[in-house]
C-alpha cells in the first residue's frame, strides 16, 4: 500500500515547481513588455506591449489557481486515516489510484500512477462517501473501491 503522506509530499513538490514556472513566466512577460521600445511604427510597439500584457495576465491567472490548489493541499491532514472517500483520501480502485486533493493530474509515484484530482471533479463526486467494496459508475463502467486511506 502506498503511503498517503508521501503522495501528499509529491503533490506539494509538483505544485511548487508549477508555481515557480508560472512566476517565471509572469516575470519574463513583464520584462518583455518593459523592453518594448517605441519606434516610428507606433502600432507595432502597442501590439507588442499588449501581447506581453496578455501573456503576463495568463501566467497571473495560472499562479492564482495554483495558489488556491496549494491552500487546499495545506488543509489536508495527510497522516489521517479515512474509511470513506472524502477530501484527503487516497483511493485505490480496480482501474487506478486517486488522491482526492487538487487537480494536478497524473503523478508518477514509486512506479505507480496516481491521479491527483479535485474533490469537485466529476469522478471524485462519483466516489465521495463510498467505502471499501462499494462501486461507482464512471464513463459507463462499473468501478470498485479496493482501499481508502
Amino acid at each position: 500500500m502506498i503511503a498517503k503522506s508521501k503522495v501528499h509530499s509529491a503533490c506539494l513538490e509538483l505544485l511548487e515547481k508549477k508555481i515557480g514556472i508560472a512566476k517565471q513566466g509572469m516575470e519574463e512577460a513583464q520584462a518583455s513588455a518593459n523592453n518594448e521600445t517605441k519606434s516610428s511604427a507606433g502600432d507595432k510597439y502597442e501590439t507588442g506591449r499588449a501581447m506581453s500584457q496578455r501573456e503576463r495576465d495568463l501566467h497571473a491567472r495560472q499562479l492564482s489557481e495554483l495558489m488556491n490548489m496549494k491552500k487546499t493541499l495545506n488543509t489536508i491532514a495527510s497522516t489521517k486515516t479515512m474509511n470513506t472517500v472524502e477530501l484527503g483520501a487516497l483511493v485505490e480502485t480496480n482501474t487506478l489510484s486517486y488522491y482526492i486533493s487538487a487537480g494536478l493530474g497524473v503523478i508518477n509515484f514509486e512506479k505507480q500512477q496516481i491521479m491527483a484530482i479535485s474533490a469537485i471533479s466529476p469522478i471524485a463526486q462519483a466516489m465521495l462517501g463510498k467505502k471499501v467494496g462499494d462501486t461507482f459508475e464512471w464513463m459507463k463502467k462499473e468501478n470498485m473501491i479496493l482501499s481508502v486511506s
